[in-house]
């Protein structure tokens, strides 16, 4: 199989013009149609040269993500179920704010972390996405966007998989996202999350950036977070907050903890108290996400006044913290619902 142009660097098309005979600036050009003009045919790179087009098209090969299914929510939220080339299937999303659009990605067929209450982990893990896989995500997304006149202004890497278990695809992707000749996306509009991945949460904190950081926290202790997120036998809990303190330490960036609100599991008075007296040294948002119903899950949602009671007690020992704005819950909004549904069909 010819490789994905996609998943092809600035440098790295240099290096191959270089390679061919072509002068370096020539990687520049293929660069501007791919990401600016978002072409998906070689042959509309006019100002190349048709010998140049025609051994780009030997060679290299765009993205294909067929649409398989398409669901559109009264709130804007659009999302996609795509088809790639060995007929996997994946998740993305297409969510509006009142401060322009957000594009959710997948970076995994499936996931193997195993949270209990996710539909991402139904049927495990199958394989890691090509960084070309996952910047033709947001591609996609753009193109859509083209024919409103709208752009993608944000990124969240949330969708299915663990992004920090396949890390160096999903750098490279940012990479991309943020370089000024490509989408040229601001690191500050970009936030990558993770289950707490150890290792990959130090490396992330010495790579320089300005991406924001999101960690699936979902429980204040180690005992409980177990159980609920097998990946914690792994990476246990406290190990996983001192990671978190070297990246605040090393970048003095915001941490965001994403807290899956689980009826009668993990959202009592004493929950909020102990994750507040973890967390309210640090520089960090809680994110209040009331569980999704996944039908092969036994999980309930939390009550409201008990979702208010919980923000409540976290804000009164001053830790920023808000709920979460439901999207998408009336088209499976949630990661791997869709996915899970096409796998049974």
């Amino acid at each position: 199989m010819k490789p994905f142009i996609y998943d092809y660097t600035l440098e790295e098309l240099e290096a191959w013009a270089l390679e061919n005979g072509e002068p370096k600036f020539r990687a520049a050009q293929i660069y501007d149609w791919i990401y600016v003009k978002r072409v998906n045919d070689f042959a509309e790179m006019t100002n190349l040269s048709k010998a140049l087009r025609e051994k780009l098209d030997n060679q290299f090969q765009f993205v294909t993500l067929r649409e398989i299914t398409k669901f559109e929510s009264k709130d804007g939220t659009v999302k996609f179920l795509f088809g790639l080339h060995d007929d996997h299937a994946i998740e993305t999303v297409i969510m509006k704010h009142n401060y322009g659009n957000s594009v959710c990605v997948t970076t995994q067929v499936g996931c193997r972390v195993g949270c209990t209450f996710c539909a991402s982990t139904l049927g495990g893990l199958k394989r890691n996405l090509t960084a070309g896989e996952i910047i033709a995500q947001v591609v996609r997304s753009q193109q859509i966007l083209d024919e409103r006149g709208e752009r993608v202004s944000s990124i969240v890497i949330m969708g299915t998989g663990e992004p920090f278990e396949n890390y160096d695809e999903t750098m490279k992707f940012l990479r991309t996202m943020i370089h000024e000749k490509g989408l040229n996306i601001g690191q500050r509009h970009i936030t990558v999350s993770t289950s707490g991945i150890v290792p990959n949460i130090y490396q992330f904190a010495d790579e320089d950036t300005q991406i924001n950081l999101a960690i699936s926290i979902h429980a204040p202790n180690d005992k409980l977070r177990s159980k609920l997120m097998p990946v914690n036998r792994r990476f246990p809990f406290d190990d996983v907050m001192e990671s978190l303190r070297y990246y605040q330490a090393k970048t003095g960036r915001r941490i965001t903890f994403e807290y899956a609100l689980i009826g009668g599991v993990n959202d009592q008075p004493e929950h909020a108290e102990e994750l507040a007296s973890v967390i309210k040294d640090m520089i960090c948002h809680v994110n209040l996400i009331p569980v999704n119903h996944v039908p092969e899950r036994k999980y309930v949602r939390t009550a409201r006044k008990d979702i208010f009671q919980f923000q409540k007690i976290l804000a009164e020992q001053g830790v920023n913290v808000t709920i979460r704005r439901e999207q998408g819950h009336d088209i499976a909004a949630a990661c791997g619902q869709l996915r899970a549904k096409h796998m049974e069909a």
